[in-house]
C-alpha cells in the first residue's frame, strides 16, 4: 500500500509539473477603455495568482502599438479588437502573422456619436444622417480606431444599412480612441465608432450625440479579445489555459451584481489605469444610457463580461464574419477559407479546458446566430454567398 501511495502521489506531483504554466509573469496591453475592465480586475483581485501567473498590466496608446509588439513579442498577450487579430492573420491592417484568440472578453458596450452639430441640423440618428447626407454639398467624415478593426466594421456596416457607402459617400480615417472627442470638437471629423468611456463623455462635453449602439446594429456582439500569437499560445499552452481562467473569474465576478460593477469602475478609473473619473464610466457600464438629446433609457445591449459564460467562447462564427466585412470592403483581395482560417485562430481547445476548470457553462456549437440591424441573419454557414449578398460593397 505504501509502494501504491508512492507512487499515486508522483505521479499527482509530475501531473502538476505538466500543468505548470511555463511562464508565470505574463505581460498583457491593453488601451485604456471600459471593456479592459476583466483584465484589470483578474490582476486587482488575485484571480491571476490563484491559476498560478501574475498578470502584469501594459496601458498602450494605439492599437497599431499594441498590433507591433504581439507581433515583436515586446507583450505577451493584449486586449485587443477581434477585426484586428484576423485581420493581421490574413496580412491586412499589418505585416502577416499567424494570431491566435485565447477568448473573448466581453460583448457590446460600444457606440457611433455625431457630432453636436449636426445633431442640431437633424442628423441624429442612421435615416436623419442618410438624408442630411445626401443633401449636404460635401463628403462628411467618420473616424474608427483601427482599419481592420471592430469599429471600423460596425460603422461602415450601419451606414451601409441606411444606403450610405462609407467608401464613396463619406471619408473614413483612423484616430486613437483617447483622441476622438477631442477630433470630434475641432471639428476634424463628423462622428466616430469608438468603446466607452469616449462616446459618454462627448455627451457630457457636449460635443457629441450617441446615433446608436453597437448592440443595435449587432446585438450581442463579440467585442474586444484575449489575443496572442499563434507561437506564444503553442510554446505556453499551460500559461494561457491559467490565462484564460482568470480572466473568466474576473469577468464573472464583474457581472454578478451592479455593485460589483460600480466597484469595478472605481478600480479601473485610477490613474494607473484608464486614468477617467469614475462618474465618467459607471452609468454606462450600469447600463443607464443617454443620447444628449434628451432621451434617456436602460440599454439591453449594455457592456456584458461573462454573462453566464455566454460573453466568452470563442466562436468561429464571430471570426468569420470579420473576414466575411474584409472582404466586403475590399480588405481582403481572394476569398479565404473562412471556417478553416477561424479554425486556426480561435484556439477552442485551450479555452474548454479553462472553462471545466473554472465551471464555466459552454455552448453547444461553436457557430451561432445573429440577426443585425438590417434584418439579415449571419449564421457562418455560407461565409462566401453572405460576404458577396451586399447592394454596397468594394470587390475586387
Amino acid at each position: 500500500m505504501t509502494e501504491q501511495a508512492d507512487k499515486q502521489e508522483e505521479y499527482g506531483a509530475q501531473a502538476m509539473r505538466t500543468l505548470q504554466p511555463e511562464k508565470q509573469t505574463i505581460r498583457i496591453g491593453y488601451l485604456p477603455l471600459s471593456d479592459c475592465a476583466s483584465l484589470i480586475m483578474a490582476a486587482e483581485l488575485g484571480f491571476d495568482e490563484r491559476h498560478g501567473i501574475k498578470i502584469e498590466l501594459s496601458r498602450e496608446m494605439s492599437w497599431a502599438g499594441v498590433r507591433d509588439k504581439l507581433h515583436n513579442g515586446e507583450l505577451d498577450a493584449a486586449h485587443v479588437l477581434y477585426g484586428l487579430v484576423y485581420g493581421v492573420q490574413m496580412g491586412v491592417g499589418g505585416q502577416q502573422h499567424d494570431m491566435a484568440v485565447l477568448m473573448n472578453l466581453n460583448r457590446s458596450g460600444q457606440a457611433v456619436t455625431v457630432s453636436a452639430a449636426l445633431a442640431r441640423e437633424g442628423a441624429h440618428d442612421g435615416p436623419t444622417l442618410a438624408r442630411h447626407m445626401r443633401a449636404a454639398a460635401r463628403p462628411f467624415a467618420f473616424a474608427h480606431t483601427f482599419p481592420t478593426g471592430n469599429h471600423a466594421m460596425l460603422l461602415q456596416y450601419w451606414l451601409a444599412a441606411h444606403g450610405i457607402d462609407p467608401l464613396r459617400d463619406a471619408r473614413v480615417m483612423t484616430v486613437p480612441p483617447s483622441q476622438m472627442v477631442a477630433a470630434l470638437r475641432a471639428g476634424q471629423m463628423d462622428g466616430f465608432c469608438a468603446g466607452e468611456p469616449w462616446g459618454y463623455k462627448a455627451i457630457v462635453d457636449g460635443v457629441g450625440v450617441t446615433a446608436t449602439t453597437s448592440g443595435a446594429i449587432w446585438p450581442d456582439h463579440p467585442g474586444k479579445v484575449l489575443g496572442t500569437s499563434a507561437a506564444f499560445a503553442r510554446q505556453h499552452p499551460n500559461s494561457c489555459r491559467a490565462l484564460i481562467a482568470a480572466v473568466l473569474e474576473a469577468g464573472r465576478w464583474i457581472d454578478a451584481s451592479d455593485a460589483n460593477r460600480l466597484a469595478m469602475a472605481a478600480t479601473v478609473a485610477a490613474p494607473a489605469y484608464l486614468n477617467t473619473p469614475q462618474e465618467m464610466l459607471a452609468p454606462r457600464m450600469l447600463g443607464h444610457y443617454q443620447d444628449g438629446l434628451g432621451r434617456t433609457w436602460d440599454e439591453a445591449q449594455r457592456l456584458q463580461f461573462y454573462q453566464g459564460g455566454a460573453v466568452n467562447f470563442p466562436y468561429l462564427s464571430d471570426g468569420m464574419w470579420f473576414m466575411t466585412q474584409h472582404r466586403r470592403w475590399g480588405l481582403l483581395r481572394d476569398e479565404p477559407d473562412y471556417l478553416a482560417v477561424a479554425r486556426q485562430v480561435s484556439r477552442i481547445d485551450l479555452y474548454r479546458q479553462a472553462a471545466e476548470m473554472t465551471g464555466t457553462p459552454l455552448p453547444a456549437s461553436p457557430m451561432r446566430r445573429s440577426t443585425l440591424c438590417d434584418g439579415v441573419v449571419w449564421d457562418g454557414s455560407a461565409p462566401e454567398a453572405y460576404a458577396a449578398s451586399f447592394a454596397i460593397g468594394h470587390f475586387f
